[in-house]
C-alpha cells in the first residue's frame, strides 16, 4: 500500500515539473515572436534598413 501511494506522489510531482516547463516554453516563444517582430519592423519600416 504505501508503495502504490508513493508512485501517484512521485506521479503527481512529474506532472508539475512539465506543466512549468510547458508555461516556460508558451513565454519563451511569446518574447521571441515579440522581439522577432519588434526587429523585422524596424528594419523594413519607412526609415528601415532594408527597405
Amino acid at each position: 500500500m504505501y508503495e502504490v501511494k508513493y508512485v501517484k506522489e512521485k506521479n503527481k510531482k512529474v506532472a508539475e515539473e512539465r506543466g512549468i516547463t510547458l508555461i516556460a516554453l508558451v513565454v519563451t516563444l511569446i518574447v521571441l515572436l515579440i522581439l522577432a517582430g519588434t526587429s523585422i519592423a524596424m528594419l523594413t519600416g519607412e526609415n528601415g534598413i532594408i527597405i
